[in-house]
């Protein structure tokens, strides 16, 4: 099972970008029902500004251990660190969406970012 870990998150202001690095347990699983459970939980918890930016396939790794296989990246942009753990931490995630992540993903790893303007 894919825990999620909540750490202190680093100060800053403004929107934050998860990188999701995506191995497939189930990807029918996670395409046609995490996806819109996803959504559901966004609007009902009426958190605006949550955008899916890129999605991809992963062809090859070049510099990545060799038992490090991924089958998609996702990266998702919240309108602040706060209102991604908003979501994650809600029971309505915790009930309605994150069971189907779990029933979708083999492994799972989420980067927070956050843009750097220079």
């Amino acid at each position: 099972m894919v825990e999620i870990n909540f750490p202190d998150i680093k100060q800053g202001q403004g929107p934050v970008v998860m990188l999701n690095l995506i191995k497939f347990k189930d990807k029918k699983v996670y395409l046609d029902e995490y996806i819109p459970a996803f959504e559901q939980v966004v609007k009902q918890l009426a958190i605006e500004g949550v955008k899916v930016r890129f999605v991809s396939e992963v062809v090859a790794n070049i510099v990545a251990d060799e038992n490090e296989q991924w089958d998609e990246i996702v990266l998702v942009e919240y309108p602040s660190a706060e209102a991604f753990m908003t979501i994650a931490q809600s029971e309505i995630y915790q009930t309605i969406a994150n069971p189907l992540r779990i029933a979708g993903t083999a492994e799972l790893k989420l980067i927070m970012t956050r843009q750097i303007d220079f």
